[in-house]
């Protein structure tokens, strides 16, 4: 058995989960999660002893004893912490713009980049995510993990940074390589 999944996940007061078909939904303050989780996993909710909600993670009865079942049970105990974790905190990321002339603006809810192209270059805000623009900075933020980090790699992916002046859209706190140019190898 997947040792993530013997611990109870501790459900806040303003989180519920629920089941619809094959979807889990977890609703709580910061919106609403719906997740897809492996035919084998089933989820329980029980009262634990000091008066919180939790939920277990466990395999279903015809399941148990198959090759992949406490690898399957770990990505779903995962998976069910990390939009407990999304629907009570959130999950935000942040990018830096670096680059003369390189802005983004908010168009509503969308973001409008201009990156040097002959075209602004826009992207939707989906899956409850939004967007906050300061100066050269995009903060990324929303309930669902997956959904925040796949639109911040959209971004990043307009404008990658090139390593010889460093221009481009890129993580905080990512690390830049940086490669000398034609005239600091001719001289060395």
């Amino acid at each position: 058995m997947s040792r993530l999944a013997k611990k109870p996940i501790i459900l806040g007061k303003d989180v519920t989960v629920r089941i619809d078909g094959e979807l889990f939904i977890f609703k709580g303050p910061m919106g609403e999660v719906k997740k897809r989780l492996p035919a084998a996993i089933s989820i329980e909710e029980k009262e634990l002893d000091a008066g919180a909600k939790g939920v277990f993670v466990s395999l279903k009865k015809d399941v148990r004893g198959l090759k992949n079942s406490s690898a399957i049970l770990g990505t779903g105990a995962s998976l069910v912490r990390g939009a407990v974790l999304g629907v009570t905190k959130g999950y935000e990321k942040k990018l830096m713009i670096e680059g003369v002339g390189f802005k983004a603006a908010l168009d509503g809810a969308d973001l409008t980049l201009s990156l040097g192209f002959t075209h602004p270059v826009k992207i939707k805000a989906e899956g409850g995510v939004t967007f906050k623009v300061e100066k050269n900075s995009i903060l990324v933020s929303g309930a669902d993990k997956e959904m925040v980090g796949l639109l911040a790699a959209r971004i990043r992916s307009k404008k990658p940074v090139e390593p010889y002046k460093g221009k481009g859209i890129f993580y905080q706190g990512e690390v830049i390589r940086r490669k000398a140019g034609k005239k600091a190898v001719a001289t060395a």
